[in-house]
């Protein structure tokens, strides 16, 4: 009877993803329902429920469940050596298995998985997303390559000032209420940033930020250059107002770095933006890449040999099985390009060039 019960729920569990599914092919109805209905309201509720705690539940949360995993694991290799792998049997572990499967991809997705199907920032600003030229490319390269240029000059004129973590977590915060102001849809209140408490561990994994679904929270990896990290906070801010794709999430905040007045803000947008658009480059025209790389200014090519050395300080052979995992994980999001998702933000940046003039 209570295996019957089970197999009830799993239906229904079944029936509930396969509406998921259903629903998140129509991207116009995701994007009027969800991602500007539903959307807002819960992340309004979970940054209000969780945004208050000094430290990260989603960090807590994810520890708890690694270890619970490594527990199962360990629990599965002695059954197989005692050759009692089912002592519950099969059809109770299948069961287990399959409701566990089914709930956490519900909760992910409407929580904030149903996101990636969204029409997205181009549609909310008119852009034109067509298939760029090399020469648009190299364009984009010598307006970026100006403005990084710039932007280091001024940072070095006002005495090299860098932000420190309370100044960047402020800062990231004034920035889209700044943006707001223009684009309400960008509205981030209350917010829900905190600092990862797995920020060692970041830098062996190569993440310097993530948001957890399931949470709300926004968490960043402080333990990396400190120019790094006023796009990177920008960045999971986007991922939380709503934006679940990489090159959206770095359009968008490009956008609100924009908005800042701190220059670093400015910086470290178009520092990480001239890296993508130069990578693009790269595989059409090295020659041209490496001319435009050549240019930068002293202090930034400082920079990028700090991160170098940051990167190879840490360098492991577990980074790339887990941005081989990830990579796959976007592929399965509506995000084909894999880990190349990221650098997909150079067409936005085109398309809004070519409406607005300006970057």
């Amino acid at each position: 009877m209570k295996q019957k019960k089970y197999w009830i729920l799993i239906s229904v569990l079944a029936i509930i993803a396969v509406a998921i599914n259903l629903f998140s092919a129509n991207h116009a109805w995701v994007e009027h329902y969800y991602s500007r209905g539903a959307y807002p309201i819960i992340a309004v509720i979970l940054r209000f429920l969780f945004g208050w705690l000094p430290v990260s539940l989603g960090d807590i949360l994810y520890a708890a469940a690694a270890i619970w995993m490594v527990v199962k694991l360990v629990k599965i290799i002695r059954a197989i050596y005692k050759k009692q792998l089912f002592p519950r049997g099969y059809e109770t572990t299948i069961q287990s298995v399959l409701i566990k499967i089914f709930s956490i991809y519900i909760l992910f997705n409407l929580l904030w998985g149903i996101n990636y199907n969204r029409v997205g920032i181009a549609s909310q600003l008119g852009l034109a997303t067509e298939k760029y030229s090399v020469d648009e490319l190299k364009n984009l390269n010598a307006l970026l390559l100006q403005k990084v240029n710039a932007s280091s000059n001024l940072l070095l004129i006002n005495g090299g000032k860098v932000l420190a973590g309370r100044q960047i977590f402020s800062g990231s915060k004034q920035a889209y209420k700044n943006i707001s102001l223009r684009y309400g849809f960008l509205n981030y209140e209350p917010p829900s940033l905190k600092i990862s408490l797995w920020s060692w561990l970041g830098n062996y994994l190569g993440f310097l930020g993530y948001y957890n679904p399931f949470t709300g929270e926004g968490q960043v990896n402080t333990s990396g250059p400190k120019f790094l990290q006023p796009y990177t906070y920008c960045h999971e801010i986007a991922h939380q107002v709503g934006y679940a794709k990489e090159n959206e999430a770095n359009f968008v905040g490009y956008l609100a770095a924009m908005a800042s007045k701190e220059e670093a803000f400015h910086y470290s947008a178009y520092l990480d933006l001239f890296l993508y658009a130069n990578g693009n480059l790269f595989s059409a025209d090295s020659t041209a890449a490496k001319t435009f790389r050549t240019n930068l200014l002293p202090a930034v090519k400082a920079d990028l040999k700090e991160w170098r050395q940051f990167s190879l300080r840490y360098k492991n052979p577990v980074e790339p099985l887990i941005r081989w995992m990830y990579g796959i994980y976007l592929e399965n999001n509506q995000q084909p390009s894999g880990m190349l998702s990221y650098d997909e933000v150079t067409g936005l940046l085109i398309a809004y060039h070519k409406k607005y003039g300006g970057l």
